[in-house]
């Protein structure tokens, strides 16, 4: 139920204790009355309405409900987002852009930063959030049948093992080149989580069609307009890697780094590109494929998923596993080119 009680006293100009004593509640039963955690009866209701010089149905309706939510992203009034419930909070991930037209809504950010919910909030309680960078995840979240959902938040590696640390999603992607490594970010920074091999994926280096500067490898990423990616990105883990190869000391490396544009995610790197405004960046194929972009591989690495324990059993967490070892899946991921499934289990969790 809506109760519009405290914005109605307030602009009146009474306060709790005064607008308690007219009606006969005491000061802390109005305050439950006006957080909705009370519904007043007949008698009560009426006395509010003439205490507040209006009608009872200005002050109670069956209108949209309010939640209190952690918004994941920037997101002004009237932003749509999609809710999740996280260790029982619930988590607002807002719908912008492409997906902001094709994605249903489960409510409306308001200016008081609650979000209004006009509907049951059934599909958003079976909502999984995953947290990480490789464009596939989209895929792997429009996968799932009709018993569950899961939502992709774009992040770094290093920053999704984070998020998923501070209770903000169910589960965190991650590339940063090995097995052990990954099993040391998560040791550290998200203890008790099991790990997941999800699939292998080309990395290299995008380039505008045609490759119209001849760059050939790392040897050739000290000319021309470079597109980095923020630390903690296993892009630019790679990148850096790549910088070292090409002869570049640590000095020289950061100042190439800091004298590139920063993309957040490799979608975006591959944008920079398209658009002309830069020449070269680090990347997986599926980002330089979905562009039309040149594509270099220099690594196939592996990506993994790490989800903390007591997610294992949400439904999201589980439809999004059971997708991701489908047949049907994974020949949709290979068919984005530069995927490869073989050899990962996401059925076989791999305990810390």
């Amino acid at each position: 139920m809506r109760c519009a009680v405290r914005e109605r006293r307030e602009a009146v100009g009474l306060s709790v204790s005064g607008l308690a004593a007219q009606v006969g509640l005491s000061r802390q039963a109005l305050s439950r009355v006006e957080s909705g955690a009370s519904v007043p009866g007949t008698r009560q209701a009426l006395l509010l309405a003439r205490a507040l010089r209006c009608r009872v149905e200005d002050l109670f309706s069956l209108g949209a409900a309010r939640v209190t939510a952690r918004i994941l992203l920037d997101a002004p009034p009237g932003t749509r987002v999609q809710l999740a419930d996280v260790d029982g909070e619930w988590r607002a991930l807002p719908l912008s852009g492409e997906a902001g037209l094709r994605l249903v809504a489960d409510g409306v950010v308001l200016a008081s930063g609650e979000v209004e919910v006009p509907g049951p909030l059934d599909d958003a309680r079976r909502t999984a959030l995953v947290a990480g960078c490789d464009p596939a995840l989209g895929l792997l979240c429009t996968s799932l049948g009709t018993e569950a959902r899961a939502a992709w938040v774009p992040r770094a590696s290093l920053e999704a093992v984070q998020a998923a640390a501070r209770g903000e999603v169910h589960a965190a992607g991650l590339h940063l080149g090995s097995l052990d490594r990954h099993r040391e970010v998560v040791a550290r920074d998200l203890p008790g989580a099991r790990l997941l091999r999800l699939w292998h994926a080309e990395q290299g280096l995008i380039l505008a069609p045609g490759n119209p500067l001849g760059v050939r490898g790392p040897v050739d990423l000290t000319r021309g307009r470079l597109v980095t990616r923020p630390v903690g990105a296993g892009g630019r883990a790679l990148l850096d890697g790549w910088l070292r190869e090409a002869g570049l000391d640590a000095a020289a490396r950061e100042a190439r780094h800091a004298a590139s544009r920063l993309a957040p995610s490799p979608l975006e790197a591959a944008v920079a590109v398209a658009r002309g405004e830069a020449d070269v960046a680090p990347g997986p194929r599926s980002a330089a494929g979905a562009y039309g972009l040149a594509f270099i591989p220099l690594v196939v690495e592996a990506f993994d998923l790490a989800v903390p324990e007591r997610h294992l059993a949400h439904p999201g967490v589980q439809a999004l596993i059971a997708a991701a070892g489908s047949g049907a899946f994974q020949a949709d991921l290979r068919s984005l080119g530069g995927y490869d499934p073989a050899g990962a289990a996401p059925a076989l969790l791999d305990g810390l």
